[in-house]
């Protein structure tokens, strides 16, 4: 039997099998399952499996005699996206030999506990869903005020306590503002690389920390126009690094942690995700204005023939919007160096109609061009909801990671509360 440990924020896929079973090392602790959505919400309170409700309704969770939950994958519910599995005590949790085990198939994976010292509950390990398959990710994410905020925090009505005379705290009222996530790789990097991802990631947590979507997931898509009149760009390395900054967004806000990425001009290559551990190798390999590129990533991609060199922004954007997942947020980052100028109107119309939709378009111009057409998407009226930002940087490594952090997310952070209200993605 294959047995592989995972460190805080590392996931991996898991084998093809029906039941997953999760136990933790310490068997004085409570063990808590929650059924999650999108909005890493529970649906109801049914969604959530404890001792006094030892199974969710149609049976794929379940916690046997206390110390065991069982996943029966098959029978998890279409809009339930991950089960975060947890614990609680009496007494600080501490992290010393703190383990949750997850047997799947002939694997064994184990995720030990990390930086829990003060907390009284914690989500260990989360089961998840990731483009058709399902992975298991270890979290070591604590609360300080134990089992209540931990349940409030996932969408659990938590009754007031007569005896006390204190009362209910609303749902999604967070009692511990949530942590700055870490993913698979960052543990690879050199000394100097971790250390300037680390200031980034801070300052991607601190936008969303001070807009009040800390801890939200979001799918991240970057778009990178690769038109001819990038070649300075391309050639200074510019695009090399507008990628490299992009990264610690991703690692906030995506489950996984990836980004997504295309390259576009007359038509588009959708590309794989760019990850912490794969950036270096990705970069060089797919940041080019022309050639043949792709290996040992992807299958070899024409740049010339299948992608071209002029601008053509419909087909990208149509792209994007073919391949939203039913109201899971997206922010789609938007490099491009102008254009714009054909078809306007048709480009206008796609944004009201995609305003319906939950996807925001954050369109950022780079050098000294006339953007006229991307401002006037920012500001357009006609729109359900102000569904696009813009804003231009002539020079942007002159910008620092506060203020470009700032300027890439603060809209989208807006967006993020409207869109909430008027259903267009989930709630919390």
């Amino acid at each position: 039997m294959a047995t592989l440990t995972l460190a805080r924020g590392q996931n991996t896929g898991l084998p093809a099998t029906d039941v997953v079973t999760i136990t933790v090392s310490d068997t004085g602790l409570d063990l808590l399952a929650f059924q999650l959505t999108t909005g890493n919400r529970v649906r109801d309170d049914g969604d959530f499996v404890f001792y006094n409700q030892p199974s969710s309704p149609e049976g794929a969770v379940t916690l046997v005699d206390g110390g065991e939950i069982t996943i029966n994958l098959h029978a998890v519910p279409d809009d339930v996206e991950r089960i975060a599995v947890a614990v609680t005590s009496d007494q600080p949790l501490g992290s010393a030999g703190l383990t949750a085990r997850i047997r799947a198939g002939d694997v064994v994976i184990d995720s030990p506990a990390h930086g829990l010292i003060t907390e009284h509950a914690a989500v260990l390990v989360e089961i998840y869903r990731r483009n058709g398959w399902w992975k298991a990710r270890s979290e070591s994410s604590g609360w300080d005020a134990g089992f209540p905020a931990l349940v409030r925090s996932l969408g659990v009505t938590v009754d007031s306590d007569p005896a006390s005379g204190a009362t209910s705290v609303p749902a999604g009222s967070p009692d511990r503002s949530p942590s700055i996530r870490t993913v698979d790789g960052e543990d690879k990097l050199s000394l100097h690389k971790r250390q300037t991802l680390d200031l980034r990631k801070k300052a991607v947590h601190r936008v969303l920390l001070t807009k009040g979507v800390a801890g939200r997931d979001a799918r991240v898509i970057v778009v990178i126009d690769k038109t001819l009149s990038m070649s300075a760009l391309y050639r200074r390395r510019t695009v090399h690094r507008v990628i490299e900054r992009m990264i610690p967004v991703a690692t906030q806000l995506d489950s996984d942690g990836n980004l997504e990425t295309y390259l576009y001009a007359r038509s588009f290559a959708k590309l794989p995700d760019v990850t912490v551990a794969n950036a270096e190798l990705w970069i060089e390999t797919f940041v080019h204005l022309r050639g043949r590129h792709g290996p040992p990533l992807c299958q070899e991609i024409d740049y010339d023939k299948h992608i071209g060199g002029a601008n053509e922004e419909l087909p990208i954007m149509q792209a994007v919007l073919d391949d939203l997942h039913d109201d899971q947020p997206v922010l789609v980052l938007f490099f491009t160096d102008g254009g714009f100028h054909s078809k306007v109107a048709a480009i206008r119309a796609l944004m009201a109609e995609a305003a319906a939709q939950p996807v925001f378009w954050q369109f950022i111009g780079l050098g000294d061009n006339n953007f006229g057409t991307l401002a006037s998407l920012d500001t357009m009226t006609g729109r359900v909801i102000d569904n696009a930002g813009f804003f231009q940087v002539d020079d942007i490594d002159e910008r620092s990671d506060d203020q470009l952090y700032v300027e890439l997310l603060g809209e989208f952070a807006d967006w993020i509360a409207v869109a909430m209200d008027l259903g267009i993605v989930a709630r919390r």
